[in-house]
């Protein structure tokens, strides 16, 4: 038998946008797109979120969702000393509280909300842009690495819902560790 560890979590945004607004757009600056926040998501196995811009694209099925812990912003605003940033001017789709999120890297992990179960497997870090500067203050690009979240591949979908939330992990999580910056790995280049 597999080792569960469970936590109680809430998701507080599920955004949805079927264009890029920040992508491709150094000249012409970020794209006024619709967004949603939406009250819930349909998650697609291989696919991503229905209606997103990630979504069945051959490029991005490993990594179609971004995962993100609202305490990562918490810190940025507080080590840039500024106040509340929205956390939806990040274009992550999934902003969690009260989950460590870098542990979970190259392991599935289940969402339980509203009564449905959506499996992920977080693939690989969520490194910022450029726009993190202009978009939510000075020097975020560079508050924000290592600290951007997690893009992951839908295993299995199903519904995900705002609001109170479990995630089934199969690894111990510290919820005191959301909003920290994990350690990078070194660069091979010199």
């Amino acid at each position: 038998m597999t080792t569960e560890y469970r936590y109680d979590v809430e998701v507080l945004h599920l955004l949805v946008s079927p264009a890029h607004a920040y992508f491709g757009r150094a000249r012409e600056g970020a794209a006024d797109v619709p967004t949603t926040d939406a009250q819930q998501a349909e998650l697609v196995a291989g696919k991503g979120i229905v209606g997103d811009r990630f979504f069945g694209k051959a490029a991005h099925m490993d990594a179609a969702v971004t995962v993100f812990a609202v305490e990562a912003l918490e810190s940025i605003a507080a080590d840039l000393e500024v106040g509340p940033l929205d956390p939806l001017l990040t274009r992550r789709n999934v902003v969690m509280r009260g989950v460590e999120l870098a542990p979970l890297l190259g392991h599935e992990f289940a969402l339980e909300s509203g009564g449905d179960v959506v499996r992920l497997k977080a693939g690989r870090p969520a490194h910022p842009c450029a726009w993190m500067d202009e978009m939510l203050a000075p020097g975020a690009h560079k508050a924000m690495r290592g600290r951007g979240g997690v893009r992951c591949q839908v295993i299995s979908g199903g519904l995900l819902h705002r609001g109170a939330a479990v995630l089934v992990s199969p690894v111990p999580l510290d919820r005191t560790k959301a909003g920290d910056a994990n350690v990078l790995r070194p660069s091979r280049l010199p």
